[in-house]
């Protein structure tokens, strides 16, 4: 059997890890020192496997912030009407108030 690019890319996570056996490690080393247009791809890929994993993604998440933005928009709205309305009855019972200091004077 031969070992060809695709091998060696099939090994490069066990040897980035370093869970690969030295035999193993000494043959991906010759073929990147070999085939430098391998060794660019392993260098590119070695940021993919050795960073940090990916965040764990919850379905639910996006559901739940539409939720509490729906939630919090209804709120506002609520806030902002109470607000006009007082200040409607304040000033048109304020203005009844005048009419009728000016009225029953």
């Amino acid at each position: 059997m031969t070992v060809n690019k695709n091998v060696i890319l099939d090994l490069l996570p066990l040897y980035y890890s370093d869970e690969a056996s030295p035999d193993t490690r000494t043959l991906v080393e010759a073929h990147l020192e070999r085939d430098p247009e391998l060794a660019r791809l392993a260098e590119q890929g070695r940021a993919r496997l050795t960073g940090p994993p990916p965040p764990a993604v919850n379905p639910d998440a996006q559901v739940l912030a539409y939720q509490e933005a729906k939630r919090q928009i209804a709120n506002r709205v609520i806030t902002l009407v109470t607000v006009i309305s007082v200040g409607v009855l304040v000033v048109g019972g304020a203005a009844l108030f005048g009419v009728m200091v000016l009225f029953f004077r």
